[in-house]
């Protein structure tokens, strides 16, 4: 099942059962790779806070709450 074409705002986002946000993660860092292979770009970084954004925007209301 494929998640992240659904996914337009963290409100979609937040829709999702917990228990799928870790094939969303895993979706992401595909996603992230394939563009990297694509393009040149830096994969570490990106990689890195894949999870954190996810819970970020699960647990917090944004973009009416300010991440900074």
């Amino acid at each position: 099942m494929e998640l992240l074409p659904n996914i337009n705002s963290p409100e979609d986002l937040r829709q999702l059962d917990q228990d799928l946000l870790p094939a969303l993660a895993a979706e992401m860092r595909a996603f992230i790779i394939d563009i990297v292979a694509a393009k040149e770009g830096h994969l570490g970084a990106s990689l890195g806070v894949v999870e954190l954004t996810i819970a970020l925007h699960y647990v917090y209301n944004t973009p009416d709450d300010r991440l900074i």
